[in-house]
């Protein structure tokens, strides 16, 4: 029981995703001298409804990456390519201009891997 206990407590907050980019990476470097992509992939589900028509549920997916992984990023990604994405979902919240309460939730992205054909 300890053991799989242990392999649990491990898989806590992991996400695996694998999807196309939506847009070319948004890369900021902060004071700090951390760099950070930002960018967002879409995933596809497809099934058959009650009628039998085939329906393609796409979801979109926001990605962070922070300094070597964000490096990848700005290097080798762009839009419409395809990636791997592994990290943990994250959720923050701020107060927009009219004091409205927002949320967004992301994936803090630890590795990529690069698919489909090389360019």
């Amino acid at each position: 029981m300890g053991i799989k206990l242990n392999i649990m407590n491990s898989l806590r907050n992991k996400v695996q995703l694998i999807g196309n980019l939506g847009m070319n990476p948004e890369i900021k470097t902060l004071e700090s001298g951390k760099k950070m992509a930002k960018f967002s992939i879409a995933t596809n589900e497809t099934y058959k409804n009650a009628k039998g028509e085939k329906i393609t549920d796409t979801q979109w997916h926001n990605i962070i990456a922070w300094n070597k992984t964000a490096e990848l990023a700005e290097m080798f990604l762009e839009k419409g390519k395809e990636v791997a994405v592994e990290g943990k979902l994250t959720t923050r919240s701020w107060d927009d201009e009219k004091g409205n309460k927002k949320y967004i939730t992301e994936v803090v992205c630890s590795e990529i891997l690069f698919l489909g054909s090389k360019s």
